[in-house]
């Protein structure tokens, strides 16, 4: 890992014009190497931390650009070092011109993330919180916000933290039975420790598990378009996207592969995937098409089983759910009927108002009417999760760790069945210990942090 006592620069906006961009400098000689770039260093020198001032950035005695910088003080600063925030004009010559200088008198460009890596380092973030850093850039919805602002906040930090304690507790026990073995005091039986134990497993088991709900909200909730052929899939794809997004003809198995996009309802993000249509076909391109299509039904969440409604009895679809629940396993998954092409009929078949068995949603995907309904019913979904101040689990580095804990308390479990030697099962808890301490941070390598944070933007 590169030393942290050299100085280090980057633009923190996203390449491309703008009316203004923004450097930042941070190092222990960030004041000194930015009040060289100004006409006027020692004004420089002599502004207060958190103030914003005008200077005018020279090179050669040719104006480059006239910019705000701001000083932010050791320690009360985003990385715990002195930092300076240049804002400039957007131009990309100017952004340029001003890394060079910066180059030219001592710092360095920074990689991938350093700014966060620094913040860890210096004890401004735990790993968690500096993780979250990078989910809340890339969220894109208010749902990936809210999470990426609960782990921010340390809710998943405090919750990991208190699992070790419970878990040094349970050591400590442990360890204290060794030291008096032989003098046959017993601090906590064995059946004491095992219901100790089967808490924090529920408690792992718990974090582990909100991961498919953690990881599906924070990325895009898959949600898959299916049907016979012909019954409106595409159409109502464009609808809800409102773009072109697929083909939409007469013809029956025009969709021959899986198409998706993604489509943001009342702050939710969710991934709408039109498959091929399911039919018997001897043509080799759509049953391609339809293989596909079952594995986007294993992969969705919520699942739009669209029928044509002018031609489609409720015996035929029941017989259809039936062939699909033998196919697939739906226990997991939202199923809402979308019973299309309602601009055919006078009135709703009775037989089809009257079923409560499925949320249902009639509509006219070609006329756009009632669209709503099924995006109702997609964000009533999602509303029976109330993430305000939930702890999900959304990082895939943090799952699988917990498997690993899981793993090591299964083996707890064993050792306790046949009766292992404490010193022994305590091994395993030392081992959880570690585990918990990477999540944290706490135990780490330079390798695994050059890993974590090299997916973070430049500049952050």
């Amino acid at each position: 890992m590169t030393k942290i006592f050299d100085t280090i620069c980057s633009i923190s906006t996203p390449q491309g014009l703008g009316a203004l961009a923004v450097l930042r400098v941070s190092g222990k000689n960030a004041f000194e190497i930015v009040a060289k770039l100004f006409n006027t260093p020692d004004e420089f020198k002599s502004l207060p931390a958190n103030l914003v001032k005008r200077f005018n950035i020279d090179d050669d005695d040719t104006l480059i650009d006239q910019v705000l910088a701001v000083k932010f003080a050791t320690p009360k600063s985003y990385t715990g070092e002195d930092i300076v925030e240049i804002t400039c004009h957007g131009s990309k010559y100017i952004q340029q011109k001003i890394i060079e200088l910066l180059l030219q008198n001592g710092a360095r460009l920074a990689k991938a993330g350093e700014f966060s890596m620094r913040a860890f380092l210096n004890g401004k973030l735990d790993l968690p919180q500096a993780e979250a850093v990078a989910d809340l850039i890339d969220s894109q919805s208010e749902v990936a916000h809210k999470l990426a602002i609960n782990q921010l906040k340390g809710n998943f930090s405090n919750r990991i933290k208190t699992l070790r304690t419970q878990f040094v507790e349970l050591a400590a026990l442990m360890e204290l039975e060794l030291d008096f073995s032989e003098e046959n005091v017993e601090f906590a039986n064995r059946s004491t420790l095992n219901n100790l134990l089967q808490t924090l497993k529920d408690e792992v088991t718990q974090l582990t598990e909100s991961f498919k709900l953690g990881n599906v909200l924070k990325t895009g909730i898959p949600v898959a378009i299916i049907g016979k052929p012909n019954v409106g899939k595409s159409t109502l794809l464009n609808c809800l996207l409102d773009d072109d997004r697929a083909i939409v003809s007469h013809i029956p198995g025009t969709t021959r592969d899986t198409i998706e996009d993604n489509f943001t309802i009342n702050g939710t993000n969710f991934r709408f995937i039109d498959t091929a249509g399911i039919r018997l076909t001897n043509d080799e391109i759509e049953t391609f098409g339809i293989d596909r299509t079952f594995k986007a039904i294993d992969k969705a969440e919520i699942i739009l089983y669209m029928i044509d409604i002018s031609e489609t009895s409720l015996e035929d679809v029941e017989k259809e759910l039936e062939f699909f629940e033998n196919e697939i396993d739906f226990i997991h998954k939202k199923l809402i009927i979308v019973a299309n092409k309602i601009d055919q009929l006078n009135e709703l078949p009775r037989h089809f108002s009257d079923w409560n068995e499925y949320d249902i949603a009639f509509v006219s995907a070609k006329r756009k009417v009632n669209i709503e309904a099924i995006r109702e019913l997609l964000t009533q979904h999602i509303d029976k999760h109330n993430i305000a101040d939930t702890t999900l689990l959304t990082n895939a580095r943090h799952y699988d760790i917990m498997l690993k804990i899981e793993n090591e308390i299964n083996t707890i479990e064993d050792g306790y069945t046949h009766n292992l030697p404490t010193d022994l099962i305590v091994v395993h808890i030392n081992s959880i210990l570690n585990l918990l301490g990477e999540i944290t941070g706490e135990i780490t390598t330079d390798e695994i942090l050059e890993t974590i944070f090299s997916r973070f933007c430049i500049g952050k």
